[in-house]
């Protein structure tokens, strides 16, 4: 395993780490399973969220006993003082800790920023919570290229996190500036969000930048685990066929698809937004049309249910038509029976 330190944090971390959306669909032990290969494989760095249901308070039971050998982040999307120092006391007793290493603002717009920074926001919280030693580090997480800039000319934001893969590059110079001003960069959505087919590539590719501190790919099997362990191995520069490998995927992706971020949620109708449009991808991109239609099939609420409200629309922070979407596959799945 390969260690690399945390920007200004002087965290000494594993360049693989372990993004903590996914345990949601597992439970408790098997979240302790996960934590036991981690800890085997050397890899030191965890991320979750208040916003990840369960997962904190898997985490916090997987933790116990060892919390010291690991490096432990979480996040928070609260605006107000009040609301965000409720925050951090709810992660630390959910974490089973007295101690959080890094603690993130969670994906704030531009017009979240401003709150949170204002008298009486979340900052003054998360400042506080550092004096006190519940929170040792500061970071923010985006979506946003403006959030992302507004965030590396701050004085107090010590890691970002960003979304960075084969097939979005956009804030790579400013991922570059995260170098320089050794502000640590933590890359979210290694694998697009489940879009790149081939995740040895997809880590290899984010791996091979020298700027990108620690890759976060989710995960909640052993399966995935191990093959990450595996491709995080080699973080040598990509081979020429390996660059032909991701002009490939760039060219069948696009930019025009679901990275599975959940923010769209909740609809209205009680479609899962995302499983849609991961099973869609799978039958456009893959032509494994059997194995597309069965998982749609197995949904409670499908494509069709859609009654096109537009609430999802404003909420996704890739600005996708959801709606003109949501119609193109339900015409496609209906088209197989």
């Amino acid at each position: 395993m390969e260690y690399t330190t945390l920007g200004k944090t002087g965290l000494r971390i594993s360049r693989l780490g372990f993004g903590g959306i996914p345990i949601q669909r597992i439970d408790a032990e098997g979240t302790s399973k996960l934590i036991d290969r981690m800890q085997e494989a050397g890899i030191n760095y965890i991320d979750t969220a208040r916003a990840y249901t369960v997962s904190e308070e898997y985490l916090g039971k997987a933790l116990k006993g060892r919390r010291d050998q690991f490096v432990l982040a979480t996040k928070c999307r609260a605006e107000s003082k009040e609301q965000f120092s409720a925050g951090i006391d709810t992660s630390l007793k959910m974490l089973q800790t007295d101690y959080i290493d890094l603690y993130q603002f969670h994906n704030p717009s531009v017009e979240d920023f401003e709150a949170l920074t204002a008298p009486g926001g979340a900052l003054e919280a998360m400042l506080e919570a550092k004096a006190a030693g519940k929170v040792r580090h500061i970071g923010i997480t985006a979506h946003s290229l403006e959030v992302f800039r507004r965030a590396l000319e701050t004085d107090w934001v010590e890691t970002i996190m960003f979304p960075y893969n084969i097939v979005e590059s956009q804030g790579a110079d400013l991922i570059d500036a995260c170098q320089k001003k050794n502000i640590g960069f933590i890359d979210m959505k290694p694998m697009a969000g489940g879009a790149i087919e081939d995740k040895t590539l997809a880590l290899r590719y984010v791996l091979s930048n020298p700027a990108v501190t620690v890759a976060i790919p989710g995960m909640a099997a052993g399966e995935e685990l191990e093959q990450n362990i595996a491709a995080s191995a080699n973080t040598q520069p990509l081979t020429e066929e390996e660059k032909k490998a991701c002009e490939e995927v760039r060219a069948q992706l696009g930019s025009d698809f679901c990275r599975r971020c959940n923010y769209c949620a909740p609809c209205t109708a009680g479609i899962s937004i995302p499983s849609v449009f991961l099973f869609a991808g799978y039958l456009e991109r893959y032509g494994l049309a059997d194995w597309a239609k069965d998982r749609y099939n197995s949904m409670a609420v499908k494509a069709d249910a859609c009654v096109e409200c537009g609430e999802c629309e404003p909420r996704c922070p890739y600005h996708l038509p959801i709606r003109e979407k949501m119609k193109k596959a339900a015409q496609e799945f209906a088209g197989l029976d």
